[in-house]
């Protein structure tokens, strides 16, 4: 092996893959779920709170779905920008409240996905009814804009 090739050979191993740079997350713009539900989400303002709109595809009511408002926090996103969150919507067409907790993540391509947990709960007319008006579940968000 020549010269040359010896230390192309010792570049390339000291060197090696050059790793693609780190995409850190972004709430903002338009998401869906697993169910065909979609989610619009504001730019963070400087304390991390954003605001949007939720259009469910899924409801278990008889009633119309609307478009609901919703409120939320941002952590701010550490070193490996993929950050936990929080947000609770405000159902315009029933009388109930869901908040979801989550975490941003971005993979090596670069697609950005939110997993969600939630927690909705219902209007029951009696407190002894408490114990059927809180359903929780998961949802899975992917980017469309």
């Amino acid at each position: 092996m020549t010269s040359l090739g010896c230390c192309l050979l010792l570049a390339l191993t000291l060197l090696g893959p050059c790793p693609a740079v780190a995409r850190k997350c972004d709430l903002q713009g338009l998401w869906r779920n697993e169910l065909g539900s979609n989610m619009t989400l504001s730019a963070l303002d400087t304390a991390g709170t954003f605001s949007g709109s939720y259009h469910t595809a899924v409801a278990a009511t008889s009633k119309k779905i609307l478009v609901s408002p919703l409120q939320g926090a941002q952590q701010h996103a550490g070193a490996k920008g993929q950050p936990t969150f929080g947000f609770t919507v405000q159902w315009q067409f029933s009388d109930s409240t869901t908040a979801f907790v989550g975490q941003c993540f971005v993979d090596r391509r670069g697609k950005e996905t939110l997993e969600t947990t939630w927690l909705l709960r219902e209007e029951v007319p009696f407190r002894r009814d408490t114990w059927k008006a809180t359903r929780i579940g998961t949802s899975t968000f992917t980017r469309i804009k």
